[in-house]
């Protein structure tokens, strides 16, 4: 009898504990596939994350490398850094390795301002340039960073308070120079594809409202600061959206002419740093 009272004491526990050991299987699981993430640790800070293909740790010749950096305007979901993250990254990656011989790899990098790693990758990719906050120390590191060959590209900003904010960041960066504008006869603009012809790359509010300028952006503008020798070391693309256009591009909805062209920019200004 007293055993008999006894067992279902036993069931009911035994019933509790199972979805506890299913949630602790769960999760040791999705620590797992995280962790066979290579930047699974940075994926609550970007906009779009996506899975890894089978080769992400391969190395090779290029890594598109994206800057981590400080912003006042983070998004409730996402940091001003990780827009567009890393959906675009690695379909931009994927159209490099297909158009060009430059052996890319797959997935992107991940560098901070405050890392020494950054010295390590000589071209960045810098999203949301006009949110930015650059202080003095990031400034020194950056042109140490520039001083040693290094390369960037400053994408989606729009409007004029937002160039002022990047202009801020900048002259901690480089106090005796101005960015240019870049005119047709530009090099980067031929290095690889003939990019006379230029349009402005709009992000994906041409779909949703039709236009094609941002938060007052309405004139494109490839501008550049350039070095002693006069050779391109921030490519910026003011008014722009490559990175909208990059991630879209498998999205019938986005314009094909858009999406080519920003390829096409991105390209060019990949080869050049290897080249000059």
């Amino acid at each position: 009898m007293g055993e008999t009272s006894r067992f279902p004491n036993r069931l009911s526990r035994g019933l509790f504990r199972a979805p506890a050991l299913i949630l602790l299987a769960a999760i040791f699981l999705l620590s797992l596939h995280a962790a066979s993430r290579r930047w699974a640790v940075y994926e609550y800070e970007m906009q779009s994350p996506t899975d890894d293909p089978p080769d992400a740790m391969q190395e090779t010749e290029f890594a598109y490398t994206r800057l981590r950096y400080t912003s006042y305007n983070d998004r409730f979901r996402y940091r001003a850094w990780g827009i567009a993250a890393n959906k675009s990254d690695r379909l931009f990656i994927r159209g490099l390795r297909r158009l060009t011989r430059v052996d890319g790899r797959s997935v992107e990098q991940i560098v901070d301002t405050q890392s020494d790693e950054m010295f390590d990758w000589p071209w960045i990719y810098v999203v949301s340039g006009g949110d930015w906050v650059i202080n003095e120390e990031e400034g020194h590191r950056l042109r140490q960073y520039f001083d040693r060959g290094g390369f960037m590209i400053v994408d989606d900003f729009h409007g004029e308070p937002e160039w002022e904010t990047f202009m801020y960041g900048l002259e901690m960066i480089f106090p005796e120079r101005v960015p240019v504008e870049l005119d047709d006869s530009a090099e980067i603009f031929h290095v690889f594809y003939d990019l006379t012809d230029r349009t402005q790359v709009p992000g994906y509010q041409i779909v949703t409202q039709g236009i094609m300028y941002e938060r007052g952006g309405v004139t494109p503008h490839w501008r550049a600061v350039l070095d002693e020798q006069g050779r391109v070391q921030v490519g910026l693309f003011f008014n722009h959206d490559l990175g909208d256009a990059w991630e879209f591009a498998d999205d019938p909805a986005y314009p094909e002419q858009f999406a080519s062209m920003a390829y096409r920019m991105g390209v060019n200004y990949v080869v050049y740093p290897m080249t000059h």
